[in-house]
């Protein structure tokens, strides 16, 4: 079992069992997690917009306003070489399926609060000076007793001609698909009764400044048990890192990604989100931007199994790194 430090642990159950409403913002490695009441949050240092519930006050619309926005990503050479790193594990049997991901350099002229202000998607959040991340996939949410869980694993681009046909008949994001319905499954049942599968490989559609993508997610839900409701640090570390973004099987996986990515992800695949006192809604930290050094870095991938094809993979990784804003609304 995977488990972040004790101190982390303590104050979300302390919060949860009082039912005192709290922002969480957890990184991939819970070495610089974030807990703090929703009360005590400044604006001018977090912003967030998580399916409605924020403390964001919409700002001047961005219309006919054009901005810049490039990427660097690392060469195809450079991507091969970790891709059949990862290939080596998987013949060996070490993993069914490996999230590999990179940080890819990009300019634009927006500053990362605007990209805040400006994007679309259901799960936003910025912190100063550090990231920003347009996120549309939840994690868990809690509400009346029923915990659901919602992976997103399956991405191509709309433009694509017949593109939904396209990425739900292919075997390779079937399988993907299916590996991860199943751990999370597996994951929920720790903290769940009843757990069962309510909807499979539904499309949604995502807009960006310059296009749109398809991507594929399924819904698995559970009753929650009450004490774990009540002790939601203790729950986390049931359920912590995500499986989306690690692969199966979990532990193993990780030690993969840690040896082959050969960088630290940050925040990026953590998770972030709030309770309320009564619910609980999080979002998994993907579609996300980060300043280091005074550099913009966007870090994106996608999962790897024995059957992905190397280049399919590599443009995936080049796809997802975009802003979700539209000139023109």
């Amino acid at each position: 079992m995977l488990k972040y430090s004790a101190v982390l642990l303590n104050e979300l159950n302390t919060y949860s069992r009082s039912k005192t409403p709290f922002l969480f913002i957890i990184d991939f490695d819970k070495k610089n997690s974030i807990v703090i009441p929703i009360d005590k949050i400044k604006s001018s240092e977090i912003l967030f917009d998580i399916n409605g519930f924020t403390n964001f006050r919409n700002e001047i619309a961005l219309k006919d306003v054009e901005f810049s926005f490039e990427k660097y990503p690392l060469s195809y050479n450079e991507y091969k070489l970790k891709f059949d790193k990862v290939q080596e594990q998987l013949k060996a049997g070490n993993s069914y399926l490996v999230n590999l991901t990179f940080p890819t350099r990009i300019e634009t002229s927006l500053e990362l609060r605007d990209i805040f202000s400006h994007s679309k998607a259901p799960y936003k959040l910025w912190l100063k000076d550090k990231f920003v991340v347009f996120s549309p996939e939840p994690f868990v949410k809690i509400e009346d007793g029923l915990i659901s869980s919602y992976p997103m694993k399956g991405t191509i681009n709309a433009a694509i001609p017949d593109a939904e046909r396209i990425i739900l008949a292919d075997e390779k994001e079937l399988a993907e698909h299916s590996t991860i319905v199943d751990l999370i499954r597996n994951d929920l049942s720790m903290v769940a009764d009843k757990v069962e599968l309510k909807k499979f490989r539904y499309i949604s559609r995502i807009k960006t400044f310059n296009s749109e993508l398809l991507q594929v997610s399924s819904q698995i839900s559970g009753t929650v048990k009450k004490d774990l409701f009540d002790n939601i640090g203790d729950l986390f570390s049931l359920l912590l890192p995500a499986g989306s973004i690690t692969g199966a099987p979990k532990r193993k996986t990780v030690e993969i990604i840690k040896n082959v990515e050969g960088y630290d992800r940050g925040y990026y695949t953590g998770i972030f989100g709030y309770f309320d006192g009564v619910k609980l809604e999080s979002s998994v930290m993907i579609r996300y931007i980060e300043n280091i050094n005074g550099q913009l870095y966007f870090k994106s991938g996608g999962g790897i199994t024995i059957y992905s094809d190397c280049e399919s993979e590599y443009k995936e990784l080049i796809d997802k790194v975009y802003v979700p804003i539209n000139r023109n609304n």
